[in-house]
């Protein structure tokens, strides 16, 4: 069978590699530990559960606008104005099948063949990917004082004639970190100033934990929003634990607006009519499910990082926000591909390379899960990697002996 070169260019997705084999250990009965996830733990709003269950019990599940339901755009122009304190118009909003549709959707309309895309490492595992496949070149910038959060004179470094557009994500995944006012100031001017589009993908922006801040770029944008190059990408899985809903939205200029839903009218119709009526439950349903997330992950960080700080020769940056910190295993392993597969053949944890996020040596870790996953999690971890553990270690009802150091 005869496979396009760009399809075969395409990486797979780690984290859903591992997720598949987190899920086969699992049906086998293995005592799985997953610190791999992507997705909350917290239930779907039962806000969202009803107005999906009253649009399927209508028997009346159609097409939609292909741009979005009246209602969900309502929705989302209302919760744009609250947390971003911007006020923009249904021409402004295209509801898609995930965060991930939506810059997908970005992408098409504006690259072209041999553009670059500057991406701000570490960085989402698909933004590099998505990129390519468009025929454009993705530009990953490191910061120079190894820290994650990004320094302005690197970006600048790196900005070229074919520089298109610029991708930034924060509160970060893998990292945590939350970037500085300062930097989303200088960032939202020096992309005006040059002509370079800004994508904020803020699908993370209110898991920020105490003694940090999110600040959206809009806050910053001088020009009017039809007339300047700003995107945002935002979506419900990730706040509202809606994972499998797929409900994403992209706020763009007019133009570009009107190219986004010209370009998903020809690949994906319109997003589910269900998960549409979920979203806008959703959004405007009560929000306090938000902050208990907020206090558990930032509970569970914080005993992510005691457990962590306690295994020796391992480095940790602290989180600011989301689910997952990136850890640094190199003093163990440098191949971090070959230290996530040790870790789960050896002690059946589920963790997820830090070379997809471009952090060679650094893992992934979430803390979706409960203090108990966690706590246990890193104490298999330990004793797998750390010589000075004892030999043997019981993991459910096996005796396991280490032998491989």
């Amino acid at each position: 069978m005869s496979i396009s070169l760009l399809a075969q260019s395409i990486s797979e997705s780690p984290t859903l590699v591992m997720n598949e084999k987190a899920r086969l250990l699992k049906e086998a009965g293995q005592p799985v530990i997953h610190l791999g996830s992507g997705e909350p733990q917290s239930k779907t709003p039962v806000d969202a559960i009803r107005m999906a269950a009253a649009q399927l019990v209508s028997a009346d599940v159609r097409y939609t606008p292909t741009d979005g339901t009246p209602a969900l755009k309502k929705a989302i122009l209302r919760y744009t104005e609250e947390n971003y304190g911007k006020v923009l118009g249904p021409e402004n909003v295209v509801v898609s099948a995930g965060a991930k549709q939506s810059l997908a959707g970005i992408l098409t309309c504006i690259l072209n063949p041999q553009d670059e895309v500057i991406i701000l490492s570490p960085y989402w595992v698909s933004y590099p990917e998505l990129v390519k496949l468009f025929y454009a070149k993705p530009i990953i910038v490191k910061p120079e004082d190894g820290r994650f959060h990004p320094r302005m004179e690197d970006i600048k470094a790196n900005v070229t004639s074919y520089t298109k557009a610029i991708i930034i994500n924060s509160p970060n995944n893998p990292s945590g970190a939350v970037y500085s006012e300062d930097f989303t100031r200088e960032i939202v001017e020096f992309c005006e100033k040059k002509g370079i589009y800004l994508i904020t993908d803020d699908i993370y922006h209110k898991l920020v934990f105490d003694g940090a801040r999110w600040y959206p770029a809009t806050r910053y944008q001088k020009c009017d929003f039809d007339e300047g190059k700003l995107i945002v990408v935002n979506g419900v899985s990730k706040l509202y634990g809606m994972t499998g809903f797929r409900i994403g939205w992209t706020l763009a200029p007019k133009k570009l607006q009107e190219a986004i839903v010209r370009v998903q009218a020809q690949t994906a119709s319109c997003a589910p009519a269900l998960s549409q009526a979920g979203a806008v439950g959703a959004l405007n349903g009560l929000q306090s499910s938000i902050e208990n997330l907020r206090l558990s992950l930032q509970n569970n960080a914080l005993v992510m990082k005691k457990e962590l700080n306690a295994f020796n020769g391992v480095f940790l940056r602290e989180p600011q926000g989301t689910f997952y910190c990136l850890a640094d295993f190199s003093a163990f392993e440098k191949d971090s591909v070959k230290l996530a597969n040790l870790l789960l053949e050896k002690v059946m944890v589920v963790t997820v390379p830090g070379v997809s996020f471009g952090a060679e040596g650094h893992l992934r870790l979430s803390t979706c899960g409960t203090v108990k996953q966690i706590m246990e999690g890193v104490a298999r971890m330990k004793w797998a990697l750390d010589p000075e553990s004892p030999n043997e270690i019981f993991i459910g009802d096996r005796k396991l002996v280490r032998n491989w150091n």
